[in-house]
């Protein structure tokens, strides 16, 4: 039987070269979509023929009203343990099995400093005059002393504060449900919302995107940011509401912002962040490195090996784990890290 694969967004056409793809079974055909589809049509249309799907990240969305026009699909793997593009439980109710692959969790953090830094000392004009010929087109901004505020202080935004610690900034700290323990476990101070946005000279958003967040920061917080202030997204574009932003850097109302996420991704080559000129925009790559690419694609990669290996080798059928055929059979889990990517969770007793 032939297990039909396709792989989606390789933007990069990277793939091919991370992970040990000619270890599937001769039975599993590879097929690699490197543009995004135009339209949820153009998507069935491209997909509706595969058993397996793996996604990259949030690029393509799998709602309701796709999963119905793909009836052959029986196992979504999306790299990264979150993505809330799926509708996991219509999914389920198909009898679509998915699963999540690790990712690394410094590159955005890293990336986040790379817009800061770029932004503070006018990186983008000075490499533009050097490459024209000229010299020094400005003054940059030193960040010791400085704050940087932190709007959401999880994994990210705990990396972020150590490295503006380690610069001599002080940093302080907001979210809903943040707590004095926890910022003072990171180093930072525990600010009111409001005070967050009137004394950072940085503010950064690290918070997750859901309903509770979406939108969140719009004009009234964009106005108590200081005229001198930088603000920095590297979470999701829709935590912040877009149309407010551009009016706060059209009007200058903050000196600039390094945004990395968007509404609309791809951003549309015509959209009016991109002719903002105080700003530094880079394409969601926060999580685009060759190091963590290679740790998605090669365990979904093992994903689609331990699958088959425990089909094949008649492994106990208490789990309800996986449904694909004959090839994906409730296992009894002989690899536990492979079992704690699947979703929904299932209740394993670990």
């Amino acid at each position: 039987m032939t297990v039909r694969i396709a792989l989606l967004d390789d933007y990069l056409q990277a793939a091919r070269a991370l992970a040990p793809w000619h270890t599937l079974p001769p039975e599993f055909t590879l097929e690699v979509f490197s543009e995004p589809f135009d339209s949820e049509v153009e998507t069935t249309e491209k997909l509706q023929n595969f058993e397996i799907l793996i996604a990259m990240r949030e690029r393509t969305r799998f709602p309701e009203s796709l999963l119905l026009q793909l009836p052959k699909l029986r196992l979504l793997v999306t790299t990264g343990m979150r993505n809330l593009s799926i509708d996991m439980e219509f999914a389920r109710q198909q009898g679509v099995t998915v699963c999540g692959t690790r990712m690394l969790g410094y590159p955005t953090a890293e990336l986040t400093w790379a817009l800061i830094l770029g932004l503070v000392r006018n990186l983008p004009a000075e490499a533009a005059a050097m490459q024209s010929g000229g010299w020094h087109v400005g003054l940059g901004l030193g960040l010791k002393g400085k704050t940087l505020g932190l709007f959401g202080l999880g994994k990210l935004g705990s990396q972020v504060a150590k490295i503006g610690l380690a610069f001599g900034m002080r940093v302080i700290a907001w979210s809903e449900n943040l707590t004095e323990e926890r910022c003072n476990a990171v180093g930072v101070q525990r600010v009111a919302r409001e005070q967050l946005f009137r004394e950072a000279d940085v503010l950064s958003i690290h918070v997750v995107l859901s309903e509770r967040t979406r939108g969140t920061v719009g004009q009234q917080e964009l106005s108590w940011m200081k005229p001198s202030a930088f603000l920095i997204n590297t979470s999701r574009g829709p935590i912040i509401q877009e149309p407010a932003l551009l009016a706060a850097l059209e009007n200058q109302r903050i000196t600039g912002a390094g945004i990395d996420v968007y509404d609309q991704e791809p951003l549309p080559a015509e959209h009016p962040l991109r002719s903002v000129p105080n700003t530094l925009l880079t394409g969601h790559c926060g999580y685009v490195t060759r190091e963590n690419f290679q740790q998605a694609y090669g365990d979904a990669v093992e994903d689609l090996l331990r699958a088959g290996l425990e089909c094949s080798n008649g492994l106990s059928q208490s789990l309800p784990i996986i449904r694909f055929k004959d090839w994906f059979q409730a296992a009894g889990g002989r690899s536990l890290r492979w079992r704690r990517r699947i979703f929904p969770e299932v209740d394993l007793g670990i």
